[in-house]
């Protein structure tokens, strides 16, 4: 009886996995921005740094509420984040489709939807994460790194749908956002639950988690720690770290530069691939046309989404690998993305022949993935499980700030480079230099990146062999 319901369990928490990805996958639309944002920006005669702010408003909607969207999972569970999530997902992306077939919307209103957009995004996602890494707490890196990999996938899955369906239209696209994500994140609501595991007890409903089962974790002394190898934990008393304590932790703060130093580096190309695109090819060969760049930048939104789906991927199981057989840390992972990142911006400075862009594009999804495909997982090692979600929105602070700065820098490079058309749109020919600029100054963050996740790692080490020294000395 105890292995049929073991089996009846095991199958549940695969259904609600498989959940959680549908979910995710609608949830990472602010990175087919650059696939509709030119075309967008062209007939409704905004400039690039407007284009920019409007970009900037989605992932402040994803990255500034945070805190309190995780607080709302931890506490009334993931279903009602879901629901709420799908809910403003078709009313963000909605007005966007009216104000196109218009050409005319203020540019304020367009940032509060794209807000909701990206809220929207930020509230499902974190339920499908936070019930991933519930359901699987003994393999948490390969369990959220398939719901991080959808989140990654989904600009490829949209452009790809846009593509065959409506190729070129990009009023029908704006609609196929707005349907496609609420649908997907409403059909994942009625299969996405948090099942109780053998290491973990279910208590009673009345402390309250709507729609999922409350779960606890063992004591301190059903966990023993365990040390093996230089220094390096294969296992550890899980801690209980959130709210304001998180802020007195040294480890909180590193995390929290990093994480905004290469969001911030990442986003940039992310939101502006298409400008990049239009940017060589018009430089490269006067006479393309409209069509045509919008099928280059389709492809570039897909290469970065594709390439970020595997660096989720990858960085989330080979984390757990690192960390059971190696007994490495998963900070590893952060120095590889910071390395990619860092052959990104040297390509992004010298790449003038179009047909190569894909290099810079690729690479950059490559980094991207592997910083969300592990750092979930870190934030839930570092700080505890039970307090992820919140621990998860706080740290996802960190690139309202970065991404605000290399996005509106970028945009004013490239609006200084740019000409008014004869329709009042802004065009650049001047090839690479319409943002070189701005690649210099990522290039530079990216090198102060790749230093403090150095030193983060020597810090682990130096803590952790003073954990084993201290455990020693109680057993002797």
């Amino acid at each position: 009886m105890t292995n049929q319901r073991e089996r009846q369990l095991h199958r549940a928490r695969l259904v609600a996995s498989v959940a959680a990805t549908v979910i995710s996958l609608a949830c990472g639309t602010n990175y087919v921005y650059s696939a509709w944002a030119p075309q967008f920006a062209e007939r409704l005669k905004l400039s690039s740094t407007e284009t920019n702010v409007i970009g900037l408003s989605a992932n402040l909607g994803m990255y500034s509420l945070g805190v309190p969207v995780g607080m709302l999972v931890d506490h009334k569970g993931p279903r009602s984040a879901v629901i709420l999530g799908s809910v403003l997902l078709a009313v963000g992306y909605f007005p966007f489709h009216i104000a196109y077939d218009r050409a005319a919307a203020p540019v304020p209103l367009l940032c509060f939807f794209s807000y909701l957009t990206g809220l929207g995004g930020c509230l499902a996602f974190a339920a499908a994460v936070k019930t991933s890494a519930l359901n699987w707490p003994h393999h948490r890196g390969t369990a959220t790194a398939f719901p991080l990999a959808a989140f990654g996938l989904s600009a490829f899955f949209f452009s790809t749908f846009g593509t065959i369906f409506f190729p070129g239209n990009t009023s029908a696209f704006l609609a196929l956002l707005s349907f496609g994500t609420c649908g997907l994140t409403f059909l994942g609501f009625f299969f996405l639950r948090v099942w109780p595991h053998s290491s973990y007890h279910s208590v009673p409903a009345s402390d309250g988690l709507s729609g999922s089962q409350h779960l606890r974790r063992t004591s301190s002394e059903e966990v023993k720690p365990n040390f093996s190898g230089h220094g390096r934990r294969t296992a550890l008393t899980e801690p209980d770290i959130r709210g304001w304590a998180l802020l007195c932790e040294v480890d909180f703060w590193q995390l929290f530069i990093i994480m905004g130093i290469l969001t911030g580096i990442g986003l940039m190309t992310i939101n502006n691939i298409g400008n990049d695109v239009k940017a060589l090819w018009r430089h490269w060969d006067e006479s393309v046309d409209e069509a045509y760049l919008i099928t280059k930048q389709q492809m570039h939104v897909s290469i970065l989404s594709v390439c970020s789906f595997a660096g989720r991927l990858l960085s989330g199981v080979g984390s757990d690998f690192i960390v059971k057989v190696l007994h490495g840390s998963r900070v590893w992972c952060l120095v590889a993305s910071s390395v990619v990142f860092f052959v990104a911006q040297i390509l992004a400075l010298h790449v003038i022949n179009p047909h190569l862009l894909g290099l810079v594009s690729g690479l950059s999804g490559i980094a991207y993935g592997f910083l969300f495909g592990v750092f979930p997982s870190i934030v839930a090692e570092t700080f505890g499980i039970h307090g992820l979600s919140q621990n998860w929105g706080l740290m996802t602070l960190s690139p309202v700030v970065s991404g605000n700065v290399f996005n509106i820098f970028y945009g004013k490079i490239y609006d200084k480079h740019s000409i008014l058309g004869p329709d009042g749109e802004r065009v650049c020919h001047d090839g690479l230099e319409c943002y070189r600029a701005a690649y210099l100054m990522t290039l530079g963050a990216c090198s102060v990146g790749l230093l403090l996740t150095l030193w983060v790692i020597r810090h682990q080490r130096v803590k952790w062999a003073k954990e084993e020294k201290s455990k020693a000395e109680q057993h002797d």
